[in-house]
């Protein structure tokens, strides 16, 4: 069985500081792109509804087109060669990547042959992994994402309605037996052959929010590098929309979290819940930035100048990480904290205005040291739904919800109306540019009005 991730080798190390969702310091400086070549999917999840697509929508499962292996080809190359911290492609779908192996493995082929420096990635429900683990190995694919919500088949099949195996469709209880033995096997599988593979579980209030530190249980013991726990989007028009299900609140992922990462397994606490066709760092998607027919058929891929400019990023990242250990040694935990929420764009940077973010990274701070509790998305203030449907007092409200633990906000621009919102419960904005960790305890530290106050609301 693979080390748990606490003991993980040299070589794994290596391999996950330029992965964007392995590594907290990767993901401010390396981009990935997905790649949308895998529409079909052999299982049904109840938040689940791949037929619906707007631009401002952020889940996993959402492509605006679907490419054919020739085409991925050519918009991989040519965002290689202009995305200079492209480190990882991956596919995830927008259905599941073995349910479509053709076009999956054919596409890896491609990636690797025209692009050889950047990881490649894999996303899937699980159901067909075990029959692939060789081309998987044969491809060099380092890196294997596995959505596990569940281990017990009866709450499973809350979750799963349907799964469909070599022409036959498995339902109730049966099916999620069934894709949750495939699951298990597929990660032991990967793990004993050195795969780096990261758990994805999604947190469903009153289905499985309870039994998650059991599945985190099982598959650090199967040898899972990485849990990721991130909380339901429910998608309109499915089954969990028709049911009046809600999210978790973010305290609720929070302590879940917490208490997931005490028993020694590596929690994954920034993830974006990408679309399956997201190009660029995490928190950005710069797909419309790279359109298929503005990309050269054969372009100039230098490979000399991106791998000098990721050995920069990785001088950067070795840096910050040394400082910030340093920083932190011995006294975090006995020193009391301010929680702070930036609207960022992405780069390391409070580089957005708050009416314009979709999502808010929270950082907790003793003023010395600049620690990521998570992120949590939103409906923007000033488009996207907001706009469609006209209620943004309701947004607001919505968004003041989501911040009321937090004491400062930072953002490049806030209006009147959503300030003074915020000052009523107690959070400041302050406009800000520039880096994150500088930014944030630039504000705590000159704003007496959070002098020798902890962030905890108890």
């Amino acid at each position: 069985m693979m080390q748990p991730s606490s003991c993980i080798s040299k070589e794994a190390e290596e391999e996950i500081s330029r992965h964007p969702c392995y590594s907290e310091e990767a993901h401010r400086f390396y981009a990935r792109m997905h790649i949308p070549v895998a529409p079909a999917c052999n299982i049904q999840c109840n938040y689940c509804n791949r037929k619906f697509d707007c631009v401002n929508e952020s889940r996993p499962g959402v492509v605006s087109e679907v490419l054919s292996p020739e085409q991925a080809e050519r918009k991989v190359k040519g965002v290689a060669a202009q995305l200079m911290q492209l480190s990882v492609v991956g596919v995830a779908g927008p259905g599941d990547p073995l349910a479509n192996p053709e076009q999956t493995f054919d596409t890896f082929a491609r990636v690797k042959r025209h692009v050889p420096d950047v990881s490649l990635c894999l996303s899937t429900n699980g159901l067909m992994l075990y029959r692939h683990v060789d081309e998987i190995v044969e491809l060099g694919i380092r890196h294997v994402t596995i959505t596990i919500n569940a281990i017990d088949p009866d709450i499973g099949r809350e979750i799963y309605p349907w799964v469909f195996d070599e022409g036959v469709r498995y339902e109730g209880r049966e099916a999620a037996e069934l894709l949750i033995s495939r699951q298990l096997a597929g990660l032991e599988m990967l793990a004993k052959l050195g795969i780096l593979v990261k758990v994805n579980s999604i947190m469903i209030p009153g289905v499985n929010d309870h039994h998650l530190p059991a599945v985190s249980k099982r598959v650090k013991e199967l040898g899972a590098t990485l849990h990721n726990v991130t909380p339901l989007i429910i998608a309109p028009g499915s089954q969990y929309e028709m049911d009046g299900r809600k999210a978790p609140r973010p305290k609720e992922l929070h302590n879940l979290q917490e208490l997931l990462g005490r028993d020694e397994m590596k929690v994954m606490r920034h993830c974006r819940q990408c679309r399956a066709d997201a190009i660029g760092l995490l928190g950005q998607d710069r797909n419309q930035d790279f359109p298929l027919e503005a990309m050269e058929a054969d372009p100039v891929i230098n490979q000399e100048a991106r791998a000098q400019f990721q050995s920069d990023l990785d001088s950067k990242i070795r840096e910050r990480v040394s400082a910030k250990q340093a920083r932190a040694k011995g006294r975090w935990e006995e020193t009391p904290r301010t929680r702070v929420a930036v609207a960022t764009r992405g780069g390391d940077k409070v580089n957005q205005h708050f009416g314009h973010a979709t999502e808010f990274l929270i950082y907790d701070t003793d003023g010395a040291d600049v620690k990521l509790v998570g992120v949590r998305k939103i409906q923007a203030y000033c488009h996207g739904k907001a706009d469609c449907n006209g209620d943004k007092a309701a947004t607001l409200q919505e968004i003041i919800t989501i911040l009321n633990d937090c004491r400062i906000l930072l953002c490049s621009g806030i209006g009147d109306g959503p300030r003074a919102s915020l000052n009523k419960i107690g959070v400041l904005p302050l406009v800000r540019k520039g880096g994150i960790q500088e930014a944030i305890l630039e504000s705590v530290k000159y704003s007496s009005y959070f002098e020798n106050i902890n962030i905890s609301k108890g």
